[in-house]
């Protein structure tokens, strides 16, 4: 996976390496399938003045298709959390659709009424 990062601050470069390694190590399991030549992950990071605060967004590069994540907030650290959590459950999502999933969903078992709930015969 090649792995990108732009316009990321000093003050908590540190915290945000740690997270992120952790995150992309998720996203490296789920991206198991693809050859990691072809996926490209590029964050940008942006500080906004006024209420949004920060800006973070994603953009996960894949063979079937691009993923684009953003999250903002009055903390980087969240932007950060929120937007991979997004990226995660749209890769998630976007698995399902490309197994059709929706066309193989199981179907409920009918279970037989256990001992307690079946009535006494007298």
């Amino acid at each position: 996976m090649k792995i990108a990062f732009s316009n990321l601050q000093e003050e908590f470069r540190n915290e945000f390496d740690t997270l992120a390694q952790h995150h992309i190590e998720k996203l490296q399991k789920l991206l198991v399938h693809y050859e990691a030549d072809l996926v490209q992950l590029h964050g940008l990071f942006e500080k906004h003045s006024g209420k949004a605060g920060f800006l973070f967004s994603l953009n996960l590069a894949l063979p079937t298709g691009t993923i684009h994540a953003n999250a903002q907030g009055s903390k980087p650290i969240l932007c950060v959390r929120r937007s991979f959590a997004d990226l995660e459950v749209q890769v998630k999502k976007h698995q399902s659709l490309l197994r059709k999933d929706y066309e193989w969903k199981r179907k409920r078992t009918h279970r037989a009424p256990s001992l307690k709930q079946a009535p006494a015969a007298h």
